[in-house]
């Protein structure tokens, strides 16, 4: 029997968010990268990912293994290429593995066996630093609506206002909305079960606001932006990716972003998204141990899952900010913050190992959510990883 596999090509390239999931875990459009690929094969599919994340995500090897590279988003035209690819045999495009079937267990880090080589022109979605997670959220957006049978009202509450189409609106009867504006003219808008969007808010597509999402009084949200699961959010946000569990509740702008889970941005925390000179962004990459040209002018805050910020905290553009770091200060931190990293731009220290983890408990039980062993043994591996960085820092 055929086993399929999602496999972290772009692990390193995508830290700090891929220090507590596999790729596949990172949540673009409405659902994970994995979701899409296992609501598209109509199939069991696997993780193969780091070592310190493989007893949460574990895989299931067999005679026949399809590799897939994790960071692609399914389509009908990728799925038809992948389902006619030979034992021993590999898709490659622009030098880069999409796919490939042997029967060899492969781990993400291994040197590949002898293969067939075969070579597509095929168009992809294809994520590779962090920056594009924002950059083809419209897209995955997009076709996670066309691809996906969504329950929603037929009507919503005469108190909200309409601009756009309806059928580019999809709101789920459990969702209590009211006194919203709603503009769908740019792009479809997706409210999942259980959400609550507070009087004042304007929405604008192409929008995703995920099961059990709050958005607070007031707020102004832009497209290309997705809300994940039991975040709240509030303020301005414009082409932000939430990964999930996370607050950004208070007045703030933030622009071309993505935050993991369980983070917290305090009152009035604001991010640059562009430069002064308008010149590309750079951002650090951890493969390269250096900054990175973003080749585009608008990137702001990127942001490892359990990191705080206190209130009036400013970042500068194209800020990397890793796991478990507590930032405070009202001067701007530097553009590159280690995980388990605690202070303010003038004074960083490591932020204790059980003192992180006593505060992830706390706030994971604020959400009738544990922090389990699992959990607990990952975030052990990211303080021993990131010992590195913080000691060059």
């Amino acid at each position: 029997m055929k086993q399929i596999h999602l496999i972290d090509v772009e692990y390193q390239n995508l830290l700090p968010l891929t220090y507590t999931r596999p790729v596949s875990e990172i949540r673009i459009g409405i659902t994970t990268i994995f979701d899409k690929w296992k609501d598209a094969l109509q199939s069991n599919v696997h993780y193969i990912t780091a070592i310190h994340l493989q007893d949460k995500y574990p895989s299931n090897y067999g005679d026949d293994n399809l590799y897939i590279n994790s960071s692609l988003l399914p389509t009908p035209d990728l799925i038809a290429l992948i389902d006619q690819l030979a034992d021993n045999s590999q898709l490659i495009k622009d030098q880069q593995i999409i796919a490939f079937r042997c029967p060899q267990q492969i781990l993400y880090d291994s040197s590949l066996p002898s293969l067939t080589i075969h070579h597509t022109d095929i168009d992809l979605t294809y994520i590779k630093y962090p920056w594009h997670i924002f950059q083809c959220n419209e897209k995955a957006i997009q076709q996670d609506i066309e691809q996906a049978t969504i329950s929603r009202s037929k009507e919503i509450n005469a108190s909200n206002t309409m601009i756009g189409n309806t059928d580019d609106l999809y709101v789920d009867p459990s969702v209590d909305m009211s006194a919203v504006t709603l503009n769908t003219k740019t792009g479809p808008i997706y409210i999942g079960k259980n959400c609550t969007i507070m009087e004042g808010s304007m929405l604008r597509g192409p929008l995703a606001i995920c099961e059990g999402a709050v958005v607070k009084m007031g707020t102004k949200i832009y497209g290309a932006t997705t809300i994940g699961p039991y975040s709240k959010v509030g303020g301005e946000l414009s082409n932000v990716v939430i990964q999930g569990f996370s607050n950004k509740g208070h007045d703030g702008y933030l622009g071309n972003a993505v935050l993991g889970q369980w983070c917290n941005l305090g009152a009035d925390t604001n991010a640059s998204n562009l430069k002064n000179n308008y010149s590309n962004t750079r951002v650090w990459n951890y493969s390269k141990r250096s900054f990175l040209d973003t080749q585009t002018q608008f990137c702001g805050l990127i942001m490892g899952d359990h990191s705080k910020t206190g209130i009036n905290t400013m970042f500068n553009t194209a800020t990397v900010v890793g796991v478990s770091c507590n930032i405070y200060g009202g001067d701007f931190p530097r553009k590159f913050i280690p995980s388990f990293t605690w202070g303010s731009s003038k004074n960083f220290q490591i932020h204790q190992f059980k003192k992180s983890i006593a505060t992830a408990k706390a706030v994971m039980q604020r959400r009738n959510i544990a922090l389990t062993e699992q959990d607990e043994a990952i975030l052990a591996a990211v303080f021993d990883l990131s010992a590195s960085y913080r000691t060059n820092k």
